[in-house]
């Protein structure tokens, strides 16, 4: 049995503690790459988008997700997310509750899954969303 590593986020991508569990990488010709992600209570990932999309499935806690020029949205375990390719967005926990989810995600014919743009700023953070 192997045990999966834990990475703690470096802070040039997430604001707060988030830590990412590996599930699986794409081996070729696959592309999908999949990872458990916990973000603490205030805890967020910065703007970013996916060349090929991404899905979130939310296994506990609620969070926040929000793309660009959008209203940020509340999220349950249970939901699913979906993240159109291209299209910024962030995603993490409430200022009070933790929050998990998987992220899966496919890989472009560069091995790249992800771009990542500027901090959410916490009044973007903090902004009253359309469940509030």
């Amino acid at each position: 049995m192997t045990e999966e590593l834990t990475i703690a986020e470096p802070a040039d991508h997430f604001t707060g503690r988030a830590y990412i569990d590996p599930l699986f990488s794409p081996v070729a010709p696959q592309r999908t790459g999949a990872a458990y992600v916990t973000f603490v209570p205030g805890a967020r990932s910065d703007w970013h988008t996916h060349p090929l999309g991404q899905t979130l499935v939310i296994t506990s806690g609620t969070g926040w997700v929000q793309e660009w020029g959008g209203e940020r949205k509340t999220v349950h375990a249970g939901d699913v997310v979906q993240c159109p390719p291209g299209v910024k967005h962030w995603h993490g926990a409430t200022d009070n509750t933790t929050m998990v989810h998987m992220a899966i995600q496919e890989s472009n014919d560069k091995g790249e899954n992800v771009n990542w743009l500027e901090k959410v700023s916490d009044d973007q953070y903090l902004q009253a969303g359309e469940h509030e």
